[in-house]
Parts: structure tokens; C-alpha cells; sequence
């Protein structure tokens, strides 16, 4: 008997808060039942209209709203697997990803419909993408409009899917250059949900603002916690610390999720005042290194405000630790920690054989728990890797200390958290590395006031050849997102320190950028 599906949730919801006005994105005001409607209807548009079947998938490429909630929702109800993307990503990434996804069929908005135009165009061979469907309006490339596509269709209550049917398809960097897609099903997601609420909780007062992306992992529990609890969905399209404060006001919003980049903006940003903020209840970080000062700030502007960090990803349907309310309040050196695993999911620190090590030893951290993915998406070698022995490598470095706080300490991938965006070093390091005057490189990441780490990139050049940072950097543009070029280039005569297994001694290279700074990896 089956029980982790949406429906089981959702549903409820839509009947016992029919009459709620509970979406909230600029003009529109949508009830429960306007909701659940458009949903359903949805939901038969993508099979009657779109020719979207269980399985099949169908990407976004929207900023936040509430239609981008009910592409999310009639997957969660079983239309189809949803492809959440990256609104960074450069055009060649996002072709490989439709490709390598075998998606059809797109959602885009007027901010990206040219942008993801223009990426299926420049691809080898024709584009794959069948129907693109354009969120509002716009002079931009579609073929039909969202709410034409849900007009005048029946709105049917779908049938349950199954709990191993897969529901999600998020694509995360790769440390070989290409992105890897993480395919999860509904009981993962499910479960991660249940985690969320066990550690946080939803209930029908909540005020959620959506402000981080919603393509985003950590986007999840306000996606599927808040319409399964009866609360309030308030939607931010593109993250403005002045407008989050706004919102925040005009609404009571009591929840929300943010990275601590967005925290120090909001903090520093002229029309900050502490009251401006006074209905927040909860607020959740993660992503990227808390730093001390800010965090040192929020506990003593806000003393009742319930703060607490998570730690997982995408892997993971997003959540493996929490740092709670409590944990901040009494404060110390836990603080620095990402926190004690939730209800369900196991940590594991081991060498490099796999064995276990004492409490206090650093090792890699190896997890598991019923919200991992089922597969990296037509890459069965590297999902027998990640889960060898039964459990997940996670790539990160860390020790548990003696109460069970989990504290990482460096990323064994040598990834770096910019803003809250994760950008992998070697996949930057691979495109450089073509540049024709390029003989050596490595990427690190360094301090930064804002964004918590920058890209940075040290290079050697072939003797006699030349070339500037800006060339540097134009050439990865070409290639990568944007937020993944490096912000500074530094070009060395002497060519760069290799370990005895003739690896680049990142840590080295590192050492006199991180002195006096704490380099905290959450």
C-alpha cells in the first residue's frame, strides 16, 4: 500500500482550503481551488495537447512565479518528469542538457525564451525541442501561450503514479565538464519533504516567500511543504533585496529560504531597517559559507527569530543535515558545523579504503537515506561509483565531532561556492585549458566580501605566447555560464606545484589568498 505521492497531500489541501487565497505572484491572487484546477488542467494539456507521458520529460526555464509551481505540481502528480534549468547556463550547456535529457518540450518566459531559442539553434542538427510553450507574454520564440494551452481543458483529478516513478530530472555540474542529470522519484522526494517538515515544519499560517530559484534543490520544501500544509505561496521573480523587504512587508511573509549572500545584501542594502523584517519566523541558509559577521548580526537584531542551516544536494533531493533554531541560540563552535543528520538519513566519514574513522578524523563524507536519486541519468558507471558500498560518496571532506555535528572542512572536488551557485573547478580548468596560449591552469576559488568565494584562475602560458586576463576570460565565456568565468587571472612564469601522483597542490595555490580568512564550506 502505497503512500509516498503528492497526491496524498496536495489533494487535501485543495478541498479543505478551497476558498484561500494562497498564491500570490504580483497581480495574480490564485485561491486553492483556482490552483488546483490549473494543475489539473495542466496536467492534461501536457498529455492531450503536448503528447507528454508518464516518464517523458519537460524542461523550465522561467524566472520564480506560480505557474513555474504548477509545471512543478502536475509533475508531482504524475503528467511527466520535470527538467528544471539553470537560468545561468551558457547555450552550448543548455543544448547538451536537452540532448543529453531527451526533452521535447519547454517552458520559458519572456526573460529566457530567446536566450533558449538561440542555444537549440546553435546545436548540431536540428532542434529536438518539439513545443515551446511561453509563461505570460512577449514578442519572444514560442509556438503557444501557457494559459492558452490550459484553456479549456477539463479539469480531471490525474490518477496516482507510482512511488518509484521518477519525477524530477535536476542536472548538477560535473567535475569532468559536462553536467550530470540526477534522476529522483517521487518516494525520494517525498521523503526528503517528510525530513523538512520534521526538522522545520509547514502549517496553514506559514508565509512562504519564494525567492531563491526555483530550479534550484533548495527550493524544494517551500515547492511541495507550504501548498501541502495550507499556507501562503508568496513568488519573487528574480532575487532584489529591496523588493524581497517589500514583499516581506506587504505580506506577514514568515518563512523563506535564502543563501547567505542574499542575507548580506539585504542587511547592507540602504532601505534595510530591522522592523522591516519583524514577521519573519523562520529563516533557513545554506548553499555557501555563512559568514561569522552576518551571522553574528541576525542573532542579535533578531533573538526569536528561528535560524537554521541545511546541508545536502541535489543528490539528495536536497537535505541530509540541519543546524537548528536551538543550535544558534546556544552558539559556539557548532555554529561552523552544517549540523546533526535529520530523521532518516545516516553520515559516515571514511578513508580512503572506505574504512570508517574515529570521531574528530577527517575523511570523506559518505551518506544514505531513502531521499537519494535513483541514477545519474544514462551514466550507470559513475551511479555504481557514487553508491559503492551501499552508500553515497558525497565528494565532500569533513569529521563528526563528538555530539554527532558534522563539520566540513574542504571539498574533495575542489568545488567552489560563489553566491550560492557550486562551481567545479575542472570543468573551468577543461575549457581554459583550449585556450591555444594556455600550457598550464588552475581554478580555485578565493575570498570575497559578497559573494562568499570568487573563481579565480592561475595560469602558465606557452613560452613565447601571450595573452591578457580579459582574453582569458572571454574565451570561457564562450563556453560556460557566466558565473562560472573566473572573476581574476593570475598568469605565473614558474609552472604550478605538483604532488608526487603529479596532481596541481590546489591547497598550496590556495594558502596565501585564505590567509586570515576563515574558509568555512557549508
Amino acid at each position: 500500500m502505497k503512500e509516498l505521492v503528492y497526491h496524498r497531500l496536495l489533494l487535501p489541501r485543495l478541498e479543505y482550503h478551497a476558498d484561500k487565497v494562497a498564491f500570490v505572484d504580483g497581480d495574480y491572487r490564485g485561491t486553492y481551488a483556482d490552483h488546483g484546477s490549473r494543475v489539473f488542467r495542466l496536467h492534461r494539456a501536457l498529455r492531450e495537447r503536448l503528447g507528454v507521458g508518464p516518464g517523458d520529460r519537460y524542461a523550465v526555464m522561467a524566472t520564480n512565479s506560480h505557474q513555474y509551481l504548477e509545471l512543478y505540481h502536475a509533475a508531482f502528480l504524475g503528467a511527466g518528469v520535470i527538467n528544471p534549468l539553470n537560468l545561468r547556463l551558457a547555450g552550448r550547456e543548455l543544448d547538451y542538457i536537452v540532448r543529453d535529457s531527451g526533452t521535447e518540450v519547454a517552458f520559458v518566459d519572456a526573460f529566457f525564451a530567446q536566450h533558449f531559442a538561440d542555444a537549440m539553434a546553435s546545436g548540431e542538427g536540428p532542434s529536438p525541442i518539439r513545443h515551446t510553450v511561453l509563461i505570460g507574454d512577449g514578442d519572444v520564440p514560442h509556438d503557444i501561450r501557457y494559459e492558452d494551452l490550459i484553456d479549456g481543458v477539463d479539469a480531471d483529478v490525474p490518477d496516482e503514479p507510482d512511488e518509484d516513478d521518477p519525477v524530477v530530472l535536476m542536472y548538477t555540474g560535473g567535475t569532468t565538464g559536462l553536467p550530470k542529470g540526477v534522476l529522483l522519484d517521487h518516494r525520494a522526494e517525498m521523503l526528503n519533504l517528510y525530513h523538512i517538515a520534521m526538522v522545520i515544519g509547514f502549517d496553514e499560517e506559514s508565509v512562504y516567500l519564494h525567492q531563491t530559484p526555483m530550479f534550484h534543490a533548495a527550493s524544494m520544501g517551500g515547492i511541495l511543504g507550504t501548498p501541502s500544509s495550507g499556507g501562503t505561496s508568496v513568488f519573487m521573480p528574480l532575487f532584489d533585496p529591496g523588493a524581497a523587504m517589500g514583499l516581506i512587508e506587504a505580506h506577514g511573509v514568515t518563512q523563506t529560504v535564502m543563501v547567505p549572500t542574499m542575507i548580506q545584501m539585504m542587511l547592507t542594502h540602504p532601505d534595510f531597517r530591522p522592523e522591516r523584517l519583524s514577521s519573519l519566523r523562520q529563516l533557513t541558509y545554506g548553499a555557501s559559507p555563512m559568514p561569522a559577521a552576518v551571522l553574528d548580526r541576525l542573532l542579535e537584531l533578531y533573538p526569536e527569530l528561528d535560524l537554521s542551516q541545511g546541508y545536502g544536494m541535489t543528490e539528495s533531493s536536497s537535505l541530509l543535515t540541519w543546524l537548528t533554531p536551538e543550535d544558534h541560540r546556544a552558539g559556539g563552535p557548532r555554529l561552523r558545523s552544517a549540523g546533526r543528520p535529520v530523521p532518516g538519513a545516516q553520515i559516515s566519514i571514511r578513508d580512503d579504503d572506505g574504512n570508517e574513522v574515529p570521531r574528530g578524523e577527517t575523511g570523506e563524507v559518505w551518506a544514505r537515506a531513502g531521499n537519494f536519486m535513483r541514477e545519474y541519468w544514462n551514466k550507470p558507471e559513475e551511479t555504481a561509483a557514487a553508491f559503492a558500498g551501499g552508500w553515497y560518496h558525497t565528494g565532500d571532506a569533513g569529521y563528526v565531532d563528538e555530539g554527532g555535528y558534522l563539520f566540513l572542512v574542504d571539498r574533495v572536488k575542489d568545488m567552489i561556492v560563489t553566491g550560492g551557485e557550486n562551481v567545479y573547478s575542472a570543468e573551468v580548468e577543461s575549457v581554459i585549458s583550449r585556450h591555444p596560449a594556455v600550457a598550464q591552469v588552475a581554478v580555485i576559488g578565493i575570498p570575497h566580501d559578497t559573494w562568499g568565494e570568487q573563481v579565480h584562475a592561475i595560469v602558465v602560458l606557452h613560452e613565447g605566447a601571450t595573452a591578457t586576463a580579459e582574453e582569458i576570460q572571454d574565451f570561457a565565456r564562450q563556453h560556460i555560464a557566466g558565473y562560472k568565468v573566473p572573476k581574476s587571472v593570475e598568469f605565473r612564469t614558474e609552472p604550478l606545484p605538483l604532488s608526487g601522483a603529479m596532481k596541481v597542490l590546489k591547497r598550496e595555490l590556495r594558502r596565501p589568498y585564505w590567509e586570515g580568512h576563515e574558509r568555512a564550506v557549508n
